[in-house]
């Protein structure tokens, strides 16, 4: 299918802003919560009278000045160590940066994604993974370039997998993008690296919700022993990856559900972001990280966008 099919496909379906039950999930607690705080917001009102409607307005109106223009434009760096079980000492310490979701396009992407690139021209990664979705419209593709060329030349290199607006927007014209600029995307395939006396296999994955995942063919060929990452922009596809001797998967696509609090967890999720919306899990023997992306819609509540260092180091 070519990119003027798909993008035809989404338009008549109705994928850009269809929040119809399949495609993305809101969380019943968030909805709860919003009906009981109305609930007690009318009684509070009722009985306050003009002040209370006075100060119940303003601190709304606050909440969603917050959401709406600060926290999208407050990218966080965020450094983690992961403590890997049997990791080649060769790779005792090696540093992994990820940029995920930029979503060109779409307000204070541009900002947000420079910034990222600076941090990891700051920080100087050993290695540098983007996990998808770069842009949010076809018409934000010339503003890739601009991005790609802050981030450093990592010494093992920069890998890309697509994200599913990649798709919708145009994937031939990001791939030859992202090409131009030595950064090469991993659709169902691998790369072998070597690091010192031992080697690391980069593992890309086709984006789930309109590519052709196959692990199998990623695999295909490769050998079994060296520490096997996987990059995948949907992050539901760790169950699976989890039992193929992956060690480690790095994601995004949630935003990290865009509204974020304790006790209600993530606001609203995409299809195949449903089990794992953001931050480190144990998935079987793997380890997952979904970032909480440093793009997407510009609404955000305990949940800033963020670019990601990782550090690896053994057990023991």
């Amino acid at each position: 299918m070519t990119t003027t099919e798909r993008k035809l496909k989404r338009r008549r379906k109705g994928f850009r802003l269809d929040p119809t039950p399949g495609k993305v999930r809101y969380s019943q607690r968030w909805l709860l919560a919003a009906a009981v705080g109305g609930l007690l917001a009318s009684v509070g009102v009722a009985k306050g009278g003009m002040p209370a409607a006075a100060a119940f307005g303003a601190a709304c109106g606050i909440g969603l000045a917050y959401a709406f223009f600060h926290e999208p434009r407050q990218p966080r760096f965020v450094e983690l160590t992961l403590h890997i079980p049997d990791l080649p000492p060769a790779l005792e310490g090696l540093r992994i940066g990820q940029i995920s979701d930029m979503h060109l396009g779409m307000r204070y992407t541009l900002e947000n994604s420079l910034w990222a690139a600076r941090q990891m021209a700051l920080q100087r990664p050993d290695l540098l993974v983007l996990t998808g979705d770069f842009v949010s419209y076809e018409h934000a593709i010339p503003q890739l370039p601009v991005v790609l060329r802050e981030l450093p030349t990592a010494p093992l290199g920069c890998f890309a997998v697509p994200g599913n607006h990649d798709y919708w927007e145009g994937i031939e014209t990001i791939q030859q993008t992202l090409g131009a600029a030595g950064i090469r995307l991993l659709i169902n395939e691998y790369q072998l690296l070597k690091v010192d006396d031992a080697e690391l296999l980069v593992v890309g994955l086709d984006d789930l919700w309109d590519g052709t995942p196959d692990l199998h063919a990623a695999l295909a060929g490769a050998p079994r022993d060296p520490f096997r990452l996987l990059l995948a922009h949907c992050p539901d596809y760790a169950d699976e990856a989890s039992r193929h001797g992956i060690q480690l998967q790095f994601s995004g696509h949630t935003h990290g559900g865009h509204l974020h609090l304790p006790g209600l967890g993530a606001f609203c999720l995409p299809r195949h972001g449903w089990r794992y919306a953001l931050g480190h899990f144990q998935v079987g023997p793997m380890q997952l990280y979904v970032s909480r992306g440093i793009g997407g819609m510009p609404l955000r509540f305990g949940c800033p966008p963020e670019a990601t260092i990782f550090t690896l180091r053994s057990c023991s």
